[in-house]
């Protein structure tokens, strides 16, 4: 588990009045609901904030999924017609290992994120067709390939294949990787 959530695991008490495994009772007893309507619950009945809500039905249904491997969640990433695609992401993997050994490498159930004392990239496969390459570049002007984008990644760059993981990608990673 990332430091960051553990975190917010340990302050749910003092936060919220309750630990995790007594939120779990509450969902539990309110029945099968939609991630949305346990969000909703939790805020309007229980005063709980959008953050502490959104990670307790996260592991809640995370709980009741069972135990999920990084491994496992990167191959659901990369399944069927994607599944041309994961050298892309295993070469982007490497390559952001190669920078510093406080690299983390968090999989995720849409995307890889690639984190130091902050997340400074995000691997996606939007299609089969292309991995996205999220970057935290905040400042840096938009090129042709690099394009600008909202959210916690400010800039993206398709990737199609291997090939198009140049210098200038490695130069974007490499300058995401030393701002965070």
């Amino acid at each position: 588990m990332d430091p960051q959530t553990q975190t917010m695991i340990d302050n749910l008490p003092t936060r919220t009045g309750r630990s995790l495994e007594e939120w779990y009772a509450v969902l539990d007893q309110a029945g099968h609901l939609t991630h949305g309507k346990a969000l909703a619950l939790l805020k309007a009945e229980h005063g709980i904030t959008h953050g502490f809500a959104n990670l307790i039905v996260t592991m809640h249904r995370a709980r009741d999924a069972g135990p999920v491997s990084d491994e496992d969640l990167v191959d659901a990433q990369y399944a069927g017609g994607k599944a041309p695609l994961r050298p892309v992401c295993d070469r982007l993997v490497a390559i952001a290992r190669d920078l510093g050994a406080d690299v983390e490498v968090a999989p995720k159930k849409t995307g890889v994120s690639l984190r130091r004392s902050k997340q400074f990239a995000l691997i996606e496969v939007p299609s089969s067709r292309r991995v996205r390459l999220g970057l935290n570049l905040r400042g840096e002007a938009a090129t042709g390939r690099l394009r600008e984008q909202g959210g916690m990644c400010t800039h993206s760059v398709d990737l199609s294949g291997v090939d198009d993981i140049d210098d200038e990608v490695l130069g974007w990673l490499r300058a995401a990787y030393e701002r965070a």
